[in-house]
């Protein structure tokens, strides 16, 4: 039996990526676990791992830049399983647009915070009730090396920053109700988000260039998996871990230290 059996967990942005590992690592604990995403065909490969994995998984397309779908994954976990538990707020990456600071465009910065940032707020104010009902909660965002630090662009970093403001001040106000509230940074890690051509091009060499330039960011000297985020978001989602709340955790392999 895993730690998180008669849980049910909603992992947004949960069809690829860091998304997919944590979903399925806590599917490995055995949560049901709720997905979400814009692509269904990605949506449904990752609730058949979680089947096959020996848990129940349930998919639920979502487009995190609108308001009411946002709050869609966790109304469907309590239709489906009664009750919500565990909500990892992974949804994030960059909206295309003009993102120079002197003549960004106003509407892809206001779409940049959203999806980074009003997104997670969004879900988690649909999920707070039922948590604090079952006097449990186990909230998780995820953010990023720029979460602590800058060097990515103006507006995913002002909502990654943003993040930590948001997990530290509803952790104060949610704590006496059994609820839970970290902030999860993955550093440069290897998912589709991750354009390693582009960002050789950008820097006049190649996509191994690129790999290699990351890469030495970290103490680790390489670039991490989306696999070795999974172990410690089952950790922080636990019933053991209701002595951490308010804490932003590195997965990073020592970036930028």
């Amino acid at each position: 039996m895993g730690r998180l059996e008669n849980r049910v967990a909603v992992v947004t942005g949960g069809g690829r990526g860091i998304g997919r590992a944590i979903a399925l690592e806590l599917a490995r604990e055995g949560a049901k676990v709720v997905v979400s995403a814009r692509t269904r065909s990605q949506l449904d490969a990752v609730v058949e791992e979680i089947n096959e994995i020996g848990s129940v998984g349930l998919a639920v397309e979502a487009d995190a830049l609108n308001r009411l779908e946002s709050k869609k994954p966790v109304i469907e976990a309590v239709s489906h399983f009664g009750q919500i538990d565990i909500l990892v707020n992974n949804v994030g990456g960059g909206v295309p647009g003009d993102q120079n600071p002197y003549t960004h465009d106003d509407d892809t910065f206001e779409a940049n915070l959203a999806l980074n940032l009003t997104s997670a707020y969004w879900t988690t104010r649909e999920a707070l009730p039922h948590m604090k009902e079952n006097s449990f909660g186990r909230i998780l965002t995820i953010g990023s090396g720029y979460a602590k630090r800058s060097g990515g662009a103006l507006a995913y970093t002002s909502a990654k920053h943003g993040l930590i403001g948001f997990t530290k001040a509803l952790a104060g106000q949610v704590a006496a109700d059994g609820i839970t509230v970290n902030c999860l940074c993955p550093g440069w890690t290897n998912t589709a988000l991750v354009d390693w051509d582009a960002m050789g091009r950008a820097r006049g060499t190649d996509a191994a260039e690129a790999h290699a330039w990351r890469s030495a960011e970290n103490l680790q000297n390489r670039v991490l998996e989306p696999e070795e985020l999974g172990p410690m978001a089952a950790l922080l989602a636990a019933p053991e871990s209701a002595g951490i709340t308010g804490q932003v955790i590195s997965v990073d392999g020592g970036y930028k230290v």
